[in-house]
């Protein structure tokens, strides 16, 4: 049992460095255009990434807890492996400020230590594949909507002084980040609850069926919610600034695209990178404007961080699996 409570104590150290790394996401739009400050942007953001787990069903939780590697091979060491592949691949990307994915971290830890477990039979084909291919859907569809509620809400807004127009979505910009900070804690939040209830489940913990126990999806929310609060400011640097300049209007139509990305993907227990999907959606806007807005030599990095993510993440689970299983844990 100590070794059982020794990990779920991991799993939420992860999801407080998912909170951590990924506070970015929610709310580099919203401090770069300077509707809120940091302090408070944060607190807002973490609010909303507590509560999302009344708004969104579990079926993302589902898919990481049995949709990503067989069951049966869900071990002590397996759970190790994919939880320290994942830390030690958000620490590196953290530190180095590269706004990479610390769910498809979390994946390519879990794929690389089932792999060493049950060999390549040990992989769900069909969940690793959709959560392979939203690598490429959710910025695409992050980069299209925003795209195209640029260019509606430019039109709509053509005889609105720009004064105006600004204080307005200066207003709408607190709804966007929300919605975006639900959909953020909807879906990355529930890849650590999906892990912890795979552990269990390993060990005769959580019934007869495969199931989420409620402090899982409490402890999961707040650890998450905790790590957002602290910040990663490197990152929002990064979101918020050197990919492309944002004014109120541009950081709406960023946030609404993502959130409605994530609100869909965690309605189809997709487990997508939110990462991914606000990086897309904030290069639409740019390239609403102008192409040369964009930085497209930031975006190429950000792109290359999305592709070595799985890999490395994969790497460094079976790394740990191996340490774990030569140690006899």
């Amino acid at each position: 049992m100590l070794l059982i409570a020794l990990l779920i104590g991991v799993a939420l150290i992860f999801d407080f460095l998912n909170g951590l790394h990924d506070a970015a996401n929610s709310i580099a739009t919203i401090v770069s255009t300077r509707v809120l400050s940091p302090r408070y942007a944060v607190a807002w953001a973490a609010f909303f990434n507590f509560v999302a787990f009344a708004v969104f069903g579990l079926h993302v939780a589902a898919t990481i807890g049995t949709g990503i590697v067989t069951p049966a091979v869900i071990s002590d060491q397996v759970i190790f492996g994919a939880l320290m592949g994942a830390i030690a691949w958000n620490i590196i990307t953290w530190l180095a400020g590269i706004p990479s994915s610390s769910s498809h971290a979390l994946i390519g830890g879990l794929v690389g230590a089932g792999i060493c477990k049950g060999g390549w039979k040990a992989i769900v084909w069909p969940g690793l594949g959709k959560t392979a291919a939203a690598i490429v859907v959710s910025p695409a569809m992050g980069f299209l909507l925003a795209l195209v509620m640029v260019l509606i809400v430019s039109w709509a807004f053509l005889k609105v002084t720009a004064f105006k127009a600004d204080r307005i979505f200066r207003h709408l910009q607190f709804l966007s980040a929300a919605a975006y900070s639900l959909g953020h804690g909807g879906n990355d939040a529930q890849k650590t609850m999906g892990i912890i209830a795979a552990l269990l489940f390993a060990h005769g913990l959580g019934g007869a069926s495969f199931h989420i126990p409620f402090w899982v999806v409490l402890s999961c929310q707040a650890a998450m919610a905790l790590g957002t609060l602290l910040g990663g400011w490197s990152i929002v640097r990064t979101m918020g600034a050197r990919i492309t300049h944002l004014t109120p209007m541009q950081g709406v139509c960023a946030e609404s695209a993502g959130a409605i990305t994530l609100f869909m993907a965690n309605s189809m227990g997709i487990p997508v990178s939110t990462t991914h999907t606000i990086t897309g959606a904030i290069v639409g806007v740019g390239a609403a404007r102008r192409v040369s807005a964009v930085r497209w030599n930031v975006a190429k990095d950000i792109v290359l961080a999305w592709i070595v993510t799985m890999p490395a993440a994969g790497l460094m689970g079976a790394v740990f699996y191996l340490l774990a299983d030569a140690v006899g844990m």
